[in-house]
């Protein structure tokens, strides 16, 4: 299950998707492969485990003997630096889009009733297609640009207007049913009049947001299609920048949240405007920018209502498993947005602010930002080779790329999950010291409770690229029940035991939890798949060395950051000081144990980035 507040790109932060999709199986007509190599080469002999270190110090996963070049690497390489570097500018300007937030409402009930609203329209969006446009669909785009003869103009026009009428119906009936979705969501938001009268005000701006996504996703699906991508990765940072624009111009009129106190109270309808026209111009603006790039691809855009026999209604009965996947994920987000609402709004009134959604929301976006830059860029790399290893039968080829994947990505996921357990009290008053220095350490609070679930979040994407290689859409469904059915349940727990102060903290360790639960289900399964070999000693003892390591460098950093914390205070300079003096002791201590245990992975990561530095 994708946690709620999990930031997108490419959908412009609008809430919550699902982590997973089905990879791009069908190659574009006269597109070079993904990693350079030829897409006909014979099955893979055997590839000795590991990694090796190109002449650079580049970090590179284990070859294929005797690769063959195509001349279209290098255009490959320069796109997937594009995207890359699109993905993290994007990740950086939504996380600045948070601060902002927070500077201007807090992240008490009024922020609350903001998330609320705007996690509607994403929800929706991908129980009436997005999942199915992403995971169905696009491969059928990419089909008819191979084999048709306008290189597929026609069907991208048919599908283009498909989506536009279908979300434009869509998005009129949520408009007017904005209250009845604000009760599904939030029953407590809705037994206050004033909070429920200022969400529902925030979700009619934020609900047609969802015909832009749409829009947006397929215009990017037809460019990249096309080996244009770009577009795709660097307009959300324009939704970005409104959105900043927006609250700061917030802030300038009414005054940041530590001055002005403002609350569902007294918001003004002015205030409630500027922030849901904000919210609404962003994602317009993102969709809209990428026009240029589709006349600039060649593609013509015109309406077509020609669906019949063409091929959409097939892609549509394909897309069942989806659909369920992104069903189970919503059913847990809902359940979990509807807990931590009603646990925030009771823990204000007991005097303790940042314990609801909003702080369940913000500290998830900093905690999967490892994940998101580290392990998505490990995956990308290998997930072709994956792929084609599949299909050629080749088993030891996968389990070696699986094993390199999660032993590579492990030499920054464990630490960074340690370093969010041991620190994440100063992160937070650090970044959200404009909301308040109790409502940022509820944030802090809530960090460090997702902290450890860094690693098997991580471990579950790399585990279900193997089930994707085989086109196996079925296994990762019944995967993502169990997370969202142990992640609810545990929820639950948490939401009935703990206080309210700290039920939202459960949460978060819940979801950590629950998918941990689902990775190791995951990697049964596909250890049986894969004929009863993942590799299995290699990795697990990789994960030890790197806790080893990690566990005692957080020790003496969150002791470190503790200790001036206590004595400086947590105002932003205490805060400052503690986390630089805490990351350096952890940092350091870390790195010592990792030498002195001989972890080969990390050796090699050293290796990467004195070559990057040129020493």
């Amino acid at each position: 299950m994708a946690a709620p507040g999990e930031d997108h790109d490419g959908w412009g932060g609008q809430g919550h998707l699902p982590d997973d999709t089905v990879p791009l199986r069908v190659a574009a007509k006269n597109a070079p492969p993904q990693d350079g190599y030829d897409a006909t080469e014979q099955p893979r002999r055997a590839r000795a485990v590991g990694s090796e270190v190109g002449d650079q110090g580049n970090l590179l996963p284990p070859t294929d003997p005797e690769p063959k070049p195509r001349g279209g690497a290098s255009s490959l390489a320069k796109s997937s630096a594009l995207m890359a570097v699109g993905t993290i500018v994007s990740r950086l300007t939504g996380f600045v889009r948070t601060l902002v937030m927070a500077a201007a409402i807090g992240v008490g009930t009024l922020n609350d009733s903001y998330q609320v609203a705007n996690v509607l329209p994403t929800m929706i969006y991908v129980l009436v297609g997005g999942g199915a446009l992403n995971a169905v669909f696009v491969p059928q785009l990419v089909r008819a640009m191979k084999n048709d003869d306008d290189g597929g103009t026609a069907y991208a026009n048919r599908l283009l207007t498909l989506v536009t009428l279908a979300l434009a119906g869509t998005t009129a009936a949520c408009v007017l049913a904005a209250p009845l979705l604000v009760r599904a969501m939030s029953p407590d938001i809705a037994s206050d009049p004033q909070r429920m009268a200022i969400t529902v005000a925030f979700a009619r701006y934020c609900l047609p947001t969802m015909f832009f996504m749409g829009v947006h996703v397929v215009l990017g699906q037809i460019l990249n299609a096309r080996g244009r991508f770009g577009a795709m990765m660097w307009t959300p940072v324009l939704n970005n920048i409104v959105i900043i624009v927006t609250f700061g111009a917030f802030i300038w009129a009414f005054g940041g949240f530590t001055n002005s106190g403002i609350s569902p109270a007294t918001l003004t309808p002015a205030g409630t405007r500027l922030l849901g026209m904000g919210t609404l111009l962003g994602l317009a603006v993102q969709a809209l920018a990428m026009l240029p790039y589709v006349r600039e691809a060649g593609v013509t855009l015109r309406p077509r209502f020609d669906f019949r026999g063409h091929g959409l209604g097939k892609a549509m009965g394909l897309a069942k498993w989806t659909l369920l996947f992104v069903l189970a994920n919503q059913i847990g987000m809902v359940v979990v947005t509807q807990l931590a609402t009603k646990a925030g709004a009771a823990a204000e009134r007991s005097g303790h602010t940042g314990a609801g959604i909003t702080a369940y929301n913000f500290a998830y976006q900093i905690w999967q930002m490892p994940q998101a830059i580290i392990t998505v860029s490990v995956m990308t790399a290998v997930l072709p080779r994956i792929s084609r290893a599949a299909q050629d039968g080749d088993t030891a080829a996968v389990r070696d790329d699986l094993s390199y994947g999660l032993r590579t990505s492990a030499v920054a996921i464990v630490p960074c999950a340690f370093a969010f357990l041991a620190l994440g009290v100063p992160m937070a008053t650090l970044l959200y010291a404009g909301s308040g220095t109790e409502g940022a350490q509820g944030i802090g609070y809530v960090l460090m409770a997702f902290g450890l679930g860094l690693i098997p979040y991580s471990a579950q994407y790399v585990i279900l690229r193997g089930f994707y290689a085989y086109e196996d859409t079925r296994t990762p469904f019944y995967n993502t029940l169990i997370v969202a059915l142990v992640n609810a349940s545990a929820s639950g727990l948490c939401f009935v035991l703990a206080p309210p102060r700290w039920a939202v903290a459960g949460m978060a360790a819940s979801y950590g939890l629950a998918v941990a639960l689902g990775s190791a289900v995951a990697w049964r399964r596909l250890r049986r798949q894969l004929g009863g070999d993942l590799d299995g000693p290699h990795i697990l003892r990789t994960y030890a060395r790197l806790t080893g390591a990690a566990a005692p460098a957080a020790l003496a950093g969150g002791s470190a950051a503790w200790v001036l914390l206590e004595g400086l205070g947590s105002n932003a300079l205490g805060s400052l000081v503690a986390l630089l003096a805490g990351a350096a002791m952890l940092l350091g201590v870390f790195v010592g144990l990792a030498r002195l245990l001989r972890i080969h992975e990390f050796s090699v990561m050293v290796a990467m980035i004195r070559g990057r530095l040129g020493r």
